[in-house]
């Protein structure tokens, strides 16, 4: 042995090649500030070993090394600006005493390679990946960027385009996409990996590989003259800017490090990456992108202890309604390995779902990701039927029909009595309380609300919701299924509504009456896209939902909470509804929807939209940013608060959470809460009773003003 520590041992693997193996306690290998401390003496010692010729760089566990250890370096990053460099500089002079070493290194690379793991393997020699291997430097989606050489040395090796690319996507390249662009050296299967690493250091230990001259390269300034500089960075620029609208200072400061330090040798360059990562480090951006990781680490710790204590096994699952929902379903329960029965009354219906898998499956073969024999198999696991005998097998069912109380408990009482005992039901139901719908069933224990949202692929959030006698065996196995089909599931406590859909309707009644009151909703969309930071506006995202849904939507809310979210007299979504203009699905709402060379929809303005609600319109009216930002959120943020306060939402994570993944609350903000930590309670208070003029919607509750004057702070850092 020729080092050992708690996260790595070194010792010869092959005559006088040293293998460093890490082998962090726990399931997957980080690097921790005490891992580097140890990696640093550990190469200066075996940097001074004569009898080391050459060292591979393996791991003892299914991935390299999966990145930095968030949970410990977060509090660091709260630090003065000055200790920060200071701090990621004995982190990054660690990286270089490795590609410093006076011998070729090669990584062998398994599993996932990302962040400081991806930066660790730049700073060798030689990279030879498995073919299941992914690398990447995903720090963008922590609000920060490479801060252990990654933007010094990725560019010096795959080219400045490519490394742009690779930092301001954050994306995880698959080893065949890494070998093409020369990040890797080599891709071999998983069980000739050593080998290969041992064969290609034999090569350069003997003098037939030039492993110095390679080394040199990422020593030295950009391989780019001035006018490539200057088109390669204006490009890039252009498309960060473009893509984050500004809001995310990450990715645009990662192309400007690159950009800075082009000229620059190694250790001037190291210097400006030091800089700049300790500037992004400590912006409201990277504390809630950081935040939003750790949220979402506590949300699926959660639902992996409830999926534990579950005792039913789900074997064979069913959708009951087919089309476009019932298909997803059925989709992402196939592909996930969960055989799954799609029932309809109708073949029409079941040919739609079956073909929205197979168009789903179908793209993935198209892009590589799959191969033919694995789409025909997972069309297997889906079993279309009209037979509800073909129900009984069924561990699992979720019931996707028409989002009407009436037909939904006469299905589920019509299940019920044909289902062995024990079969949990599930409605996915987007408004409709579970309670009301459970009063259909004689065993309402075995029965929850399963929340998809849509397109169910591409979702990741799926609400499960506990009714008054759901018992926690159901929610548990519920749970299970959800983890089952690669979802994040959040367990909510019953109400219209749920969670996300509460909130969301206040939203758009606040947006609504702006409109009433002359605002151009083409501008409110704008601000509420470009300034505040959603995906869509206000309008756009109605019509995404559809207006039809949305009336029906708020006429369900109306009822369940009177005084907040009645429906008001002068409504846009009823005008539309009223005229038929339902959004999307049929090209016309708030505005007009034609396909584009690649069939996807693309809004226009339709001037008959604005006709109509003329009818119902003030005249029209400028509206400060600010106002605009402020009538729409008040509501929002309001109910969120509320649903905290009745233990609808069990925590902030969870909220947050489930807003971001739901219905794309601005990731750069953080979620409800961490954006209220942020402008401060107190601040919200005082801004929304400036509007609490305009009703219930506006006016917080009596326990958000105590909140308030106590300085409540809904996320803490320790320091």
């Amino acid at each position: 042995m020729l080092y050992k520590s708690d996260s790595f041992e070194v010792a010869f693997i092959k005559d006088n090649i040293a293998e460093f193996k890490f082998c962090v306690t726990g399931s997957v290998n980080t690097l921790s500030q005490q891992t580097l401390k140890d990696c640093a003496s550990a190469l200066k010692e075996l940097a001074a070993n004569s009898d080391i010729k050459g060292m591979i760089f393996t791991s003892d566990k299914e991935h390299f090394i999966i990145g930095a250890d968030i949970f410990e370096f977060l509090p660091t990053f709260t630090k003065p600006e000055a200790e920060l460099v200071t701090w990621i500089k004995d982190a990054t002079d660690v990286f270089d005493a490795l590609e410093d070493l006076p011998f070729p290194t090669l990584s062998a690379i398994n599993g996932l390679a990302l962040g400081g793991g991806c930066e660790w393997v730049l700073a060798t020699d030689y990279r030879v990946a498995s073919t299941d291997a992914k690398i990447g430097l995903p720090e963008v989606k922590l609000g920060i960027m490479p801060g252990f050489g990654g933007t010094v040395r990725l560019p010096r090796i795959v080219g400045a385009d490519n490394a742009m690319l690779w930092i301001t996507s954050g994306a995880e390249n698959r080893a065949a996409d890494a070998l093409k662009v020369g990040a890797v050296d080599a891709v071999v299967s998983a069980d000739k990996l050593i080998e290969s690493g041992i064969s290609t250091l034999e090569l350069a230990i003997s003098g037939k590989l030039d492993w110095q001259a390679k080394r040199q390269v990422k020593l030295q300034p950009l391989k780019l003259n001035r006018v490539e500089q200057g088109m390669s960075f204006a490009m890039a620029e252009g498309m960060v800017m473009g893509k984050t609208k500004g809001h995310y200072p990450a990715p645009i400061m990662a192309v400007r490090t690159i950009k800075a330090a082009a000229n620059c040798e190694r250790a001037e360059a190291m210097a400006i990456e030091n800089a700049n990562f300790a500037k992004l480090a400590r912006t409201p951006e990277a504390a809630a992108q950081t935040g939003i990781f750790l949220a979402d680490q506590y949300i699926k710790g959660k639902a992996r202890k409830q999926a534990k204590t579950s005792d039913v096994v789900i074997k064979q699952a069913a959708v009951l309604g087919a089309g476009i929902m019932g298909g997803g379903i059925a989709y992402q329960s196939a592909y996930k390995g969960t055989p799954i029965i799609m029932k309809d009354i109708q073949q029409d219906a079941l040919d739609l779902g079956m073909g929205e898998a197979s168009k789903l499956l179908g793209q993935k073969v198209q892009r590589g990701h799959m191969a033919m024999d694995k789409m025909v198999a997972t069309l297997g696991k889906i079993k279309p039927t009209l037979n509800d005998s073909d129900l009984q097998s069924a561990d699992i069912i979720v019931e996707a029909v028409v989002e009407n109380p009436k037909v939904k408990q006469a299905v589920l009482a019509g299940l019920e009595k044909d289902m062995p005992a024990g079969t949990i039901l599930t409605s996915n139901t987007s408004t409709i309380r579970i309670d009301e719908l459970a009063t259909a069933l004689e065993k309402p224990e075995n029965f929850c609300g399963m929340h998809f949202f849509n397109p169910v692929p591409k979702m990741p959030l799926v609400e499960i919701i506990r009714g008054e006698k759901t018992s926690e065996q159901t929610i548990n196995a519920v749970v299970d299924y959800a983890l089952k089909l690669g979802k994040s599931p959040i367990v909510v406590n019953d109400c219209p509504g749920f969670f996300v859909n509460r909130v969301l309707f206040p939203y758009f009644a606040g947006f609504s009456k702006l409109v009433v009151e002359g605002a151009d909703f083409a501008k409110v969309d704008k601000i509420m896209e470009n300034v505040f930071g959603w995906p869509m506006g206000p309008a756009y995202l109605l019509d995404v939902v559809g207006i039809d849904t949305a009336y029906h939507c708020t006429g369900v809310m109306a009822n369940g909470f009177p005084e907040r979210m009645s429906r008001a007299e002068k409504d846009p979504v009823t005008i539309f509804a009223n005229e038929k203009r339902f959004g999307q699905k049929n090209k016309a709402g708030f505005y007009q929807y034609a396909p584009d060379r690649r069939g996807r929809l693309k809004k226009a303005q339709d001037p008959q939209a604005v006709e109509l609600l003329s009818a119902i319109t003030d005249a029209p009216k400028e509206f400060d940013k600010q106002e605009i930002i402020d009538r729409c959120m008040i509501p929002m943020i309001n109910e969120v608060l509320l649903c905290l306060q009745e233990n609808i939402v069990a925590s902030p994570q969870e909220a947050d959470m489930a807003l971001i993944y739901g219905i794309g609350f601005p990731p750069f903000r953080g979620g409800a809460f961490r954006y209220l930590d942020q402008t401060g309670l107190a601040n919200f208070v005082a801004t929304a009773d400036k509007y609490a003029h305009l009703g219930a919607i506006y006016q917080v509750s009596e326990q958000t003003r105590k909140w308030a004057e106590e300085g409540r702070i809904f996320y803490k850092v320790e320091g």
